[in-house]
């Protein structure tokens, strides 16, 4: 079968590293399934894999791929949860487990024709949403969703700021974060970005930086250092920056006078529970939104794929077909 794989370190070409292989088709172990991949999406994790971040080097090879959906077995259409820890451990939240890891850092992930999930990995796909649709919804999409749902503290009606329009976890912010019935803003760089952003639903864009019209209740933060400062700077006191990314660099100004006088919190999220994952897919279904795709591509164009996110030249999520 077909497998987009990482094969070695390139920090600074990271397309580069990526290798399109013709591998044995795998057999799964008892408790866990084989799905047959229709869609998967890309993710910045990708890239850093590619770049040597994150993944041990004896591991490499590895197939990419944190997410996906497609049919197993049995002949089900299933989303993949690209989570592979233990509930138990974690308190009943998998991405709480200390040993846990995502798809294609200890198990190979989602870039290839065939993939190999825990069982209880797989949730069925609603039917009101394509292949392609769901695929972006298992890192992306239900990280976005955990910030807003379970880790902001925001109430209808509050306002959230999302720092970038482009990303796709950003886009999948403004898309939810509108459909749970709080306002939203948004900056970035870029006209079209902005403009972009409104189209997906922002009630308001700024340039990134710009003093804002009032303070917002929360901030979703994914940028880090380039946009930090200015995340602390919008919030009231008492408000809350929820942080799942640092795409910019991870050594942000502390400014811990403002955090401590104002008294705000800083909140970690990463990824998302299988329950998470099984109410965005409801909130989808009941509200009707859904997920913002820059571009489909076969898995053979994963090279292409990788470039554009490399580059930052997407608006939304690319999506790969084997």
């Amino acid at each position: 079968m077909l497998a987009a794989r990482a094969v070695r370190a390139a920090p600074d070409d990271p397309a580069s590293a990526l290798s399109l292989d013709d591998i044995a088709v795998p057999m799964p172990d008892p408790g866990w399934s084989r799905v047959q991949v229709k869609a998967a999406s890309l993710n910045h994790h990708d890239v850093w894999t590619l770049r040597g971040v994150g993944i041990d080097p004896s591991r490499l090879p590895m197939t990419l791929g944190c997410d996906a959906a497609g049919i197993d077995d049995t002949g089900r259409d299933v989303v993949v949860h690209g989570v592979i820890g233990d509930p138990s451990a974690g308190g009943g939240d998998e991405t709480l487990d200390p040993k846990r890891t995502l798809l294609s850092e200890v198990h190979n992930g989602t870039f290839a024709e065939y993939v190999l999930v825990p069982t209880r990995n797989l949730l069925p796909k609603p039917t009101s949403l394509s292949f392609e649709e769901a695929a972006c919804l298992p890192v992306a999409w239900l990280t976005a969703y955990r910030m807003l749902a379970t880790r902001s503290g925001l109430k209808p009606g509050q306002t959230v700021l999302v720092q970038g329009a482009a990303g796709g976890v950003s886009t999948a912010a403004i898309v939810l974060a509108r459909a749970m019935g709080f306002r939203v803003w948004c900056t970035s760089r870029t006209e079209a970005k902005r403009a972009f952003a409104v189209k997906l639903g922002a009630h308001a864009v700024f340039e990134t930086g710009d003093r804002l019209p009032h303070r917002v209740d929360a901030v979703i933060e994914t940028v880090g250092e380039a946009t930090w400062s200015h995340s602390l700077r919008s919030l009231r006191p008492g408000g809350r920056i929820v942080i799942s990314g640092a795409t910019s660099g991870s050594n942000p100004p502390a400014d811990l006078s403002r955090v401590f006088f104002l008294q705000l919190d800083v909140v970690g999220s990463t990824m998302g529970t299988i329950g998470e994952l099984s109410s965005l897919m409801s909130l989808l279904e009941v509200s009707g939104a859904r997920p913002v795709i820059d571009r489909v591509l076969p898995l053979a164009q994963a090279p292409e794929a990788i470039a554009a996110m490399a580059s930052g030249d997407v608006m939304g999520k690319i999506v790969l077909t084997p």
